[in-house]
């Protein structure tokens, strides 16, 4: 019914120009789409180009790590058959090549992808939890209770974490896959906690918590309904790039012998494995698996770029 109406008033006053205003008696409704904090931001990640690069990289790699030890065509600890000395240059009858042992590249580095993600995810989820939880606690209880959590931070603080790791995964386990989950998990949940307390000192005194306390609501509800999911924001973009931190500190840990059995497939083991192979021109050893380490920490570091900008208050949509 709008456009004949703006017809007949431009004929009329012979203004093409000039718009209607409202008509007498036809009701215009007007709705205004109402979106959460985290609509908000999953509509600024999903503008960000990188972190979609990125989440489809890392998804892939999942994928590949869920079922590539499932349709891999070899066994990743040996293969039996002619090798050369030295291992096989890449081939289409193995595609990353073979190493001196004949075992082959492709499959290690794929069997080797859900041992290295496993601990890169689960050692973050140790340290995340255990750090919001301590982290929340002393933001908002504050006095005393803060203190002394905030001291024992400082302590784990005051030793290098890789003297810790090493010392931990010698005492505790080593070459096992959990025993080094728990070591890199209860080492690094010191930066999450502080991060979380920052955040609770900054937002306990906000206007609607103050209107929460004002109308009576307790302070176990304001901490966990209020505050709580407000600040973990900052604290998701810290886990992924704690990570993807983990992911190299796995591989570095199992190159020095320090971590999983050098009888497991991971990345850090195919790494050590293949030292001194470079200087022998092999360098295949050491070029995929170094490759699926780099892949996968860049990807999840896009991802942590753009959940940064995304979980920004301030960013526009």
């Amino acid at each position: 019914m709008t456009l004949p109406i703006q017809s007949s008033v431009a004929a009329e006053t012979g203004n093409p120009s000039i718009e209607p205003g409202p008509q007498e008696g036809v009701d215009v409704e007007v709705s205004l789409e109402s979106l959460s904090q985290w609509q908000l931001a999953l509509r600024r990640f999903l503008r960000h180009r990188m972190a979609l690069v990125g989440l489809a990289v890392f998804s892939a790699i999942i994928l590949i790590a869920i079922i590539g030890p499932i349709v891999a065509p070899y066994n990743p600890l040996d293969i039996p058959g002619a090798r050369l000395e030295g291992g096989d240059p890449p081939s289409l009858q193995h595609l990353f090549g073979t190493d001196d042992a004949g075992r082959d590249v492709f499959t290690n580095v794929i069997n080797g992808a859900h041992i290295s993600l496993a601990v890169g995810l689960f050692s973050t989820l140790i340290a995340g939890i255990i750090g919001v939880i301590v982290g929340a606690i002393a933001g908002a209880a504050g006095g005393f209770t803060d203190n002394l959590l905030m001291r024992i931070v400082d302590v784990t603080f005051a030793v290098p974490l890789l003297f810790l790791i090493l010392v931990a995964a010698v005492f505790f386990g080593q070459g096992s896959m959990i025993a080094l989950i728990l070591v890199f998990g209860l080492l690094q949940w010191g930066l999450i906690a502080r991060l979380v307390r920052a955040q609770f000192l900054s937002l306990r005194e906000t206007d609607f918590v103050e209107a929460a306390r004002a109308v009576g609501v307790s302070n176990l509800r304001i901490t966990f309904r209020h505050i709580l999911p407000n600040a973990l924001g900052p604290v998701i973009v810290v886990l992924t790039l704690l990570m993807a931190s983990n992911i190299v500190l796995e591989a570095f840990v199992s190159f020095l012998n320090f971590g999983i059995a050098p009888t497991e497939a991971t990345w850090g083991n195919a790494l050590s494995n293949s030292q001194g192979a470079m200087e022998d021109g092999n360098w295949w050893w050491a070029f995929f698996p170094g490759m699926a380490i780099a892949l996968t920490v860049i990807s999840i570091n896009f991802i942590g770029d753009g959940l940064h900008d995304a979980l920004d208050p301030r960013a526009r949509l």
